[in-house]
């Protein structure tokens, strides 16, 4: 029953969070996400068993962070603000890092980072767009308020899982990633290019 409760939590949160959210013109609905409550044995001996919430939360930060590498590759080269682009530079690494991390784990757990359908969730096409499309005035701009949003739905997935998760290494990681990403919006905020 309590495991229930939990997955029902933290489908909730996620549609939070931006996933299941509308869907893009033109763009089928995803299936709604069902949480599998039965544990996975973990491949590393001594740690918790990953429940299908694990699981899920690992699979749902591999695609966003996988969204987050796109979104800063697209403008990293056409940044005017060094700040700017060190910290984009910074993300790029940290999330790379993190992405590696919850490929291994889903892997251990004999899954892949594609188990679950997450079409429509973080950030979307037309976002994507203006960010190829921002003109060189705008590009810090335009990354300001899409970086932004998309990373405070990094923040609140994680925020969900910490509230539902079982395996501590996995709340360790979302720990790590509610900070950063709060961290990252703020900063994000600060920059004077936020102002216009």
């Amino acid at each position: 029953m309590l495991v229930g409760w939990l997955a029902a939590a933290l489908i909730v949160a996620l549609g939070a969070a931006g996933c299941g959210g509308p869907p893009t013109a033109g763009a089928t609905p995803a299936p709604p996400v069902v949480a599998t409550p039965a544990p996975v044995a973990s491949a590393t001996p001594g740690v918790a068993e990953m429940t299908g919430i694990d699981l899920l939360f690992l699979s749902m930060t591999a695609g966003h962070t996988e969204q987050t590498l796109e979104i800063v590759r697209l403008v990293r080269d056409r940044l005017a603000d060094t700040e700017l682009r060190t910290l984009v530079a910074a993300i790029e690494v940290t999330e790379a890092d993190e992405l590696a991390t919850a490929r291994d784990w889903l892997a251990q757990a004999g899954r892949t980072a594609r188990a679950d359908d997450h079409t429509g969730h973080g950030t979307g096409p037309d976002q994507l767009a203006r960010l190829r499309t921002a003109v060189d005035g705008e590009v810090d701009a335009v990354l300001i308020e899409v970086l932004s949003a998309h990373q405070r739905g990094a923040a609140d997935l994680a925020r969900a899982h910490l509230a539902a998760g079982t395996d501590e290494r996995v709340r360790d990681l979302a720990r790590r990633i509610e900070q950063s990403r709060t961290a990252q919006v703020a900063l994000l905020a600060a920059r004077p290019a936020a102002a216009g």
